[in-house]
């Protein structure tokens, strides 16, 4: 539809640019840069960097567990979880079908760690049936078979917009990985957005999972980093395969002194956040449009839906439409956005984002709906 328009674009001064693709975009607080600079740091292979001991230390409390340990990325928390859980070969791994791991971690269960995956359906609110995790266990397996080892679930679920897994369900998947002497891993990449939304420590969503793991580069602001906690025994398995697989860090403190602030000063601010992502989705709703919806009553998190009518717009020039200023343009803001899904674009914040940002934005999308409506109406 847009490819058609001539894109008269104006210079940049005076553009309000609001990026709302991820909130990995987010960067370390004055505070962390600070705490960075003056960290007293070791060599963390021969566990000898104090901050990052006082990090994991830390960590392991917050979420009620024995012991934790600092890695580069949530995707190689749960590629560590993988491989100490499926420790034989011919090991199988139970996901939702939209579940990061699954999805978007380049098929590392396969390509590194040699683990099946066998999928269900995710329901609309990153849950899957419990009857049908049921169905996927292989009980008493013959040798044609392989061996489930692990159910992995997702909290909050990306893909499902940023939803909170609830404590009834994660108990329920908790008591059938039980049932089979199963354990249960949970990618908590954003988990403390949860937890803020639950009004709940971070410790009781971790308390129905034997491993788990939560991102420190999202919503959190820092540079880099991702805890995984567990049992002691599971965690000194984990330091060996990070080791393999190239994460052994050196003067690690340096990073994980912004994760120290961020455990202290990030976590409960994430309210905001959710504030800022409903605003968005109060000023789509307003529009009342046939084109493009959202659903007010899922809106929990920092992760925003908003479906489109697939027959009539391509997401790509949605894309390109909110980020696009013309000289005719009222309102003077680039707003970008991601897609993961076929249906939707996807906003998410974090700590950058202020309120005058969510402010111009919500005008930036409002006049383009307003826009595209005008325009198919008189198309169709």
């Amino acid at each position: 539809m847009y490819e058609k328009i001539n894109v008269d674009l104006m210079n940049n001064s005076g553009i309000r640019v609001v990026d709302l693709r991820s909130d990995t975009l987010s960067k370390p607080t004055p505070e962390m840069r600070e705490a960075m600079y003056r960290a007293t740091v070791g060599d963390d292979v021969y566990g000898e960097d104090p901050t990052v001991s006082e990090l994991e230390k830390k960590a392991a409390e917050l979420l009620g567990k024995e012991e934790a340990v600092f890695v580069a990325s949530g995707t190689m928390a749960n590629l560590i979880a993988i491989m100490v859980h499926c420790n034989q070969r011919g090991s199988e791994i139970i996901s939702g079908d939209y579940g990061h791991t699954f999805k978007y971690e380049q098929g590392g269960t396969a390509q590194i760690a040699g683990v099946h995956t066998a999928v269900i359906k995710n329901n609309e609110d990153g849950t899957f049936s419990i009857d049908d995790l049921r169905k996927k266990i292989r009980k008493n397996p013959d040798f044609h078979e392989p061996i489930t080892s692990l159910i992995i679930v997702e909290n909050t679920h990306n893909l499902c917009g940023g939803k909170v897994l609830p404590l009834e369900w994660l108990e329920k998947v908790q008591n059938v990985g039980q049932e089979h002497n199963i354990p249960v891993h949970m990618d908590g990449a954003r988990m403390m957005n949860a937890a803020v939304y639950l009004n709940v420590p971070p410790s009781r969503l971790a308390r129905d999972v034997d491993s788990v793991c939560f991102c420190l580069s999202k919503g959190l602001g820092c540079p880099i980093g991702a805890i995984l906690a567990g049992t002691s025994s599971f965690i000194a398995k984990a330091r060996r395969v990070r080791k393999a697989i190239g994460g052994g860090w050196r003067q690690a403190g340096t990073i994980a002194a912004a994760g120290l602030v961020a455990l202290d000063k990030m976590i409960d601010r994430l309210q905001l956040d959710h504030n800022h992502a409903y605003q968005i989705a109060k000023a789509i709703y307003a529009m009342r449009s046939d084109n493009f919806k959202v659903d007010m009553a899922t809106v929990q998190t920092n992760i925003l839906l908003m479906y489109i009518n697939r027959n009539k717009i391509q997401i790509k020039d949605l894309q390109r439409r909110l980020q696009t200023v013309l000289k005719t343009d009222s309102v003077k803001c680039s707003v970008r956005c991601m897609s993961l899904n076929y249906d939707c674009v996807r906003f998410t914040l974090y700590w950058e984002i202020t309120d005058e940002d969510v402010q111009l934005a919500c005008e930036k999308i409002q006049f383009v709906i307003k826009e595209y409506d005008e325009m198919l109406k008189e198309s169709f």
